[in-house]
C-alpha cells in the first residue's frame, strides 16, 4: 500500500493539504503550528483519541474511536482475565510476572488495554510508576513526557492461559528523554523487578515497503538502531549503537493463525482500501530482513526511499532497541524478548507533497488508525503469551 492524497481522502474523509485540520485536533499544540517532525512525534505520542481534541479530530475526519471496539471472541478459557489490583503498592517496584508487555503511546495504550486488561483503562485507571523516579528524571530533560508527568509510566496486571502478565504503559522515551538516554535505567529498572520469562515491546509503526498494510503485524526477535541523528554518536559502556543491531529468540507462532482470526471482529476500523486482512510477519532470529528499525529521527517510508529504510527491516519505530540494548547489557540474567509492531501508517507517495507535509500526513494517519492496529498487535502478544 503506498498512500497519496486520494488515499488519504478515501480513507479519513479529507484532502490532506486542501482541507487541514483546526489546531484544535492537535493534542500537542506545537503541532499544529509548525508541523515540525520532533514537535509531529511528540503529537504522535500524546495524541489521544478519547480527549476532547481526539474526539475534534474524529468529528473533522471519518476516523472512528474505541467507542466502537468490539469485544474479542477469545478461545474458550484463554480470555485475558483482569487482575482486581495493580499488584504493587504507589511509588515501589513493580510485582513479579511471567510476562511483562511495554507499550508506548496513549492511543497504543488505550488499545492495548482493552484487550489484555479488560475494563482497565492505561490513562484512567492504571497504577502510576513512580519507583525511583527522581533519581532517573535528574538525567531527563525539562519537559519530556515522563516530566511533564512526573512518573515513568502507569500498569495493570492480568493473567493470560494461567501466565502472570504485567503491562505497562511507557512515558519514558528513546526520543524524548534527553542525550542521556535514560530509557535504558529504565528498561534495566522494570526487568529486574517483574523479573519475567518474555519481554515484549509493543505498539505502533510505518510500515516499510508497499506491501505493508495498516493493521500488518511485524513479530521480531531482531531490533536495529539507524541512529543518523541525535544519537548517532552515543555510545553505551564505550561502545557506538548508531548501527548496532540485537537479537533473541525465534516466536512461538503455534497460535498466530488463531489470532488471525480474532483480528476480525475490529478490522472493519481499519482502512477501507486494504485489499485483504491484517497479517501476521515473523522475522527469525539473527535475520535483519524482516526486524523493526529503531530510528532517532521522525522517519517514515516514502515511495522514493528518502530516508533509506527499505533495506533495514520492515517497520520503523523509535525506541524497541533499547530493550535489546539492555539484554544484551544483562548478559544471562536476560529473558527473551521480542518486538511486536504494528503497522499505522503505510509508505508515502512522493510528487504532491513536500516532506514536512509528508510528514504530518503520516501523523494524521496513525491518529486516524493507530488504535485500531494496536488491537492486532495485542492480540499477537496474546497470542505470544499463551504458550509460554
Amino acid at each position: 500500500m503506498t498512500a497519496d492524497r486520494a488515499w488519504f481522502k478515501r480513507n479519513l474523509g479529507y484532502d490532506p493539504l486542501e482541507d487541514v485540520p483546526p489546531a484544535n485536533t492537535y493534542t500537542f499544540a506545537a503541532a499544529a503550528i509548525s508541523q515540525q517532525a520532533e514537535d509531529l512525534q511528540r503529537e504522535i505520542i500524546e495524541f489521544d483519541s478519547e480527549a476532547q481534541s481526539g474526539l475534534r479530530f474524529m468529528a473533522f475526519s471519518t476516523a472512528t474511536g474505541l467507542s466502537r471496539f468490539r469485544p474479542i471472541p477469545w478461545p474458550a478459557g484463554l480470555a485475558p482475565v483482569t487482575a482486581a489490583d495493580p499488584g504493587g503498592v504507589a511509588g515501589g517496584p513493580l510485582p513479579k510476572a511471567d510476562v511483562l508487555v511495554v507499550t508506548w503511546t496513549v492511543d497504543e495504550g488505550h488499545a492495548l488495554s482493552r484487550v489484555l486488561t479488560p475494563g482497565k483503562d492505561s490513562k484512567d485507571d492504571y497504577l502510576p510508576y513512580t519507583h525511583n523516579y527522581a533519581a532517573i528524571a535528574q538525567d531527563m530533560r525539562a519537559g519530556c513526557p515522563a516530566v511533564e508527568a512526573r512518573r515513568l509510566g502507569s500498569y495493570w496486571r492480568t493473567t493470560i492461559a494461567g501466565k502472570s502478565v504485567v503491562v505497562f504503559k511507557s512515558d519514558s522515551h528513546m526520543s524524548q528523554d534527553g542525550p542521556k538516554l535514560p530509557n535504558i535505567r529504565v528498561w534495566r529498572q522494570i526487568i529486574e523487578e517483574v523479573q519475567p520469562r518474555l519481554v515484549i515491546t509493543t505498539g505502533t509503526g510505518g510500515g516499510i515497503g508497499k506491501e505493508a498494510l495498516v493493521g500488518d503485524v511485524v513479530v521480531s526477535p531482531v531490533v536495529r538502531f539507524d541512529c543518523t541523528a541525535k544519537f548517532k554518536n552515543f555510545a553505551f559502556n564505550n561502545q557506538p549503537i548508531a548501527q548496532e543491531h540485537y537479537s533473541s529468540s525465534a516466536a512461538d507462532t503455534s497460535h498466530f493463525a488463531v489470532a488471525k482470526t480474532l483480528f476480525a471482529a475490529n478490522a472493519g476500523q481499519l482502512p477501507q482500501d486494504n485489499g485483504r486482512p491484517p497479517t501476521i510477519i515473523v522475522n527469525a532470529p539473527n535475520a535483519l530482513a524482516s526486524c523493526v528499525v529503531t530510528t532517532d529521527f521522525f522517519g517514515f517510508d516514502t515511495s522514493d526511499d528518502h530516508y533509506k529504510l527499505w533495506d533495514l527491516g520492515a517497520l520503523s519505530e523509535m525506541g524497541d532497541a533499547v530493550l535489546g540494548l539492555v539484554a544484551r547489557d544483562m548478559g544471562n540474567a536476560a529473558p527473551p524478548w521480542l518486538a511486536i509492531r504494528n503497522v499505522s501508517d503505510p509508505q508515502i507517495q512522493k510528487g504532491t507533497m513536500n516532506l514536512k507535509q509528508e510528514g504530518d500526513m503520516a501523523a494524521q494517519i496513525y491518529k486516524g488508525f493507530g488504535r485500531w492496529s494496536s488491537i492486532c498487535s495485542a492480540i499477537v502478544c496474546w497470542a505470544s503469551i499463551v504458550p509460554l
